[in-house]
């Protein structure tokens, strides 16, 4: 039995009206505030929030990249699946890969990636705290440090 920590997360949600455009399609952007959701709730998974990072240590991820494949229309009412992996942590980069799939057939209805700086509350880049990093790392497989 492994102590790793788990690197993907799977979260439900349901489409709402609201994001859904006049054919009754979700509106592209919002699939980038899924990534989001499953992002969070992969952090927390691993121990952390966003919430924290940043009153506590300091310490925030802003989008650096962020791209979106879309494969088919999602549409009202639907409940989708968020799985949201961690791909790959450095010093002051952390990388999240996504898969949007519909919960009834489990069609892929888009993926993507996003790529993180991290910063300090100036926006100036700095190294994640060495507690992140070590689980982070441990999640992906990644046990050495440094660059």
């Amino acid at each position: 039995m492994s102590s790793k920590p788990q690197a993907v997360n799977e979260t439900r949600l349901r489409v709402r009206y609201a994001e859904t455009d006049q054919m009754g399609v979700v509106y592209h952007s919002n699939h980038f505030i899924w990534f989001e959701v499953g992002r969070v709730e992969l952090l927390r998974q691993l121990g952390f929030s966003y919430r924290d990072m940043e009153s506590k240590d300091g310490c925030f991820i802003a989008v650096a990249e962020a791209r979106c494949r879309y494969r088919a229309p999602v549409r009202y009412d639907e409940e989708v699946t968020v799985r949201t992996e961690l791909l790959n942590v450095r010093d002051s980069v952390v990388h999240f890969g996504y898969e949007l799939r519909r919960v009834d057939d489990g069609t892929l209805l888009a993926e993507g990636e996003t790529t993180h700086i991290v910063t300090d509350a100036d926006m100036k880049i700095a190294v994640l705290p060495e507690k992140y990093l070590q689980v982070f790392r441990a999640a992906v497989g990644k046990h050495q440090t440094g660059h």
